[in-house]
């Protein structure tokens, strides 16, 4: 495939700067990053990394709806989201995630542009059904947020659009990793625990509520984002990759696995408060999550992720304890 331009919508975000950054490492720069910077600091994610052109996000919709937006880029990778788990206001959730989606996606498909997009592992709900990435069970999946009902939403859509056919959903898993400062209370329990460590010595976890689980025994597919954005630009170079993939490490750690990590990488003894879970989140709490990784292994992603104290060292000792970014870390390694 002849190489051209490649925009990522949500650049300066979590996920999409580790996407330029490993753009980079391969070459790329011919990149437009999309996003809404705002006033805060998120623009410190793009410190370092290298791309042609940046967009506002309604700038890009507009020109995309109009037809004018230059000539086709090669790809589009359309990470751009409102990612709030806690978002309530579902109106906005709708046209921000949904109907912006729609758009992109419609604008691909005519124009013959690859689109790899980011749907979500909150789409599979409890996880009562499992969390296999099969596009015949979208259906039956049940979401426990907004937030993941406006990913599902889109996913259903472009299944019965056949649209799944020729582009590619990404269901990312529990990413944590560099730049996701700007994040607020959606930051990773890495980076929020780091805070608690340093400043009171101790890191607090959710009671379980479910005699099955002890407390801080509930499960996540714990993801290194320097991984997801391996995986996600593996699908760059492999256009007869099509449908819905999970993207995740196939393992699952408990939460008290993940605190030993952070204490040992701090170098403090473990100290854990168990404190009752909100009253707003007991209807949303996912227990368990895994992903199913046998499709994306059969598209022909081989590597392995990193295991998770390894990530989790790496995270700490180069990035957290100077709150650098991907982009400001030199001779960077991995």
């Amino acid at each position: 495939m002849k190489k051209g331009m490649i925009v990522v919508t949500g650049g300066a975000g979590f996920i999409g700067s580790a996407l330029i950054r490993e753009l980079n490492r391969s070459g790329r720069e011919e990149i437009v990053v999309v996003d809404s910077l705002g006033s805060g600091d998120k623009w410190r994610n793009l410190n370092g990394l290298r791309f042609a052109d940046y967009l506002d996000k309604e700038d890009f919709l507009q020109q995309v709806r109009a037809g004018n937006f230059g000539p086709p880029p090669e790809a589009i990778f359309h990470l751009g989201a409102c990612s709030s788990t806690t978002e309530l206001d579902v109106g906005y959730l709708m046209r921000n995630n949904f109907e912006y989606s729609k758009s992109l996606a419609r604008y691909c498909l005519n124009s013959s542009v690859r689109l790899i997009y980011a749907s979500s592992a909150a789409t599979y709900g409890d996880g009562g059904i499992g969390f296999k990435d099969s596009e015949d069970d979208l259906p039956r999946l049940r979401p426990l947020n907004p937030y993941g009902f406006s990913k599902q939403l889109f996913d259903l859509w472009a299944w019965r659009a056949g649209a799944l056919g020729k582009i590619v959903g990404l269901k990312y898993f529990n990413v944590f990793g560099p730049n996701e400062y700007h994040k607020g209370e959606m930051r990773s329990m890495v980076c929020k625990g780091y805070e608690q460590i340093r400043s009171a010595g101790r890191l607090k976890l959710f009671k379980s509520e479910r005699p099955e689980f002890g407390d801080g025994e509930q499960e996540r597919d714990f993801l290194y984002v320097k991984d997801a954005a391996r995986m996600t630009l593996f699908f760059l170079s492999r256009p007869e990759a099509r449908g819905i993939f999970n993207i995740g490490s196939g393992e699952v750690h408990t939460w008290n696995q993940l605190a030993g990590a952070l204490f040992r990488a701090a170098g403090l003894p473990p100290a854990i408060e168990y404190i009752p879970l909100p009253d707003r989140l007991r209807d949303r709490y996912q227990y368990h999550t895994r992903a199913e990784i046998a499709k994306l292994r059969s598209a022909g992603y081989s590597a392995p992720p990193t295991p998770l104290a390894e990530a989790v060292e790496d995270y700490v000792r180069n990035y957290l304890d100077g709150r650098r970014h991907l982009g400001e870390v030199a001779n960077e390694e991995g």
